[in-house]
C-alpha cells in the first residue's frame, strides 16, 4: 500500500486499516509457524504496511496512546458483535 493512498484516507478508516494489516500480520506469522507460508516477504510488507499507517497517525497528531486506544476500542466492538 502507498504512503499516498493512506494519507487520502480519513482517520476513522485508517484505524481501520491498522487493525485489517494487525489481523492479517497475524494470520501470516500463524502461518510461518506451521510452515504454510508460500512468500516470507509478505511479513515484511506487512509490517511496513502498519508503519506506514502508524506514520499518518502521527502526522495527524495522534499519539501512540490514543491510537491504542481506538484500536482496543474496534477489538472490543468486533469481540461484542462476533458473540451477540
Amino acid at each position: 500500500m502507498k504512503i499516498a493512498e493512506l494519507r487520502a484516507m480519513k482517520t476513522e478508516e485508517l484505524h481501520g486499516e491498522l487493525d485489517r494489516l494487525r489481523r492479517h500480520l497475524f494470520d501470516l506469522r500463524a502461518q510461518a509457524v506451521t510452515e504454510k507460508l508460500a512468500n516470507p516477504h509478505r511479513m515484511t510488507q506487512g509490517k511496513r504496511d502498519i508503519a506506514r499507517v502508524f506514520t499518518v497517525l502521527h502526522e495527524r497528531g495522534e499519539t501512540e496512546t490514543e491510537i491504542e486506544q481506538k484500536q482496543y476500542h474496534l477489538e472490543a466492538l468486533a469481540t461484542h458483535r462476533r458473540s451477540g
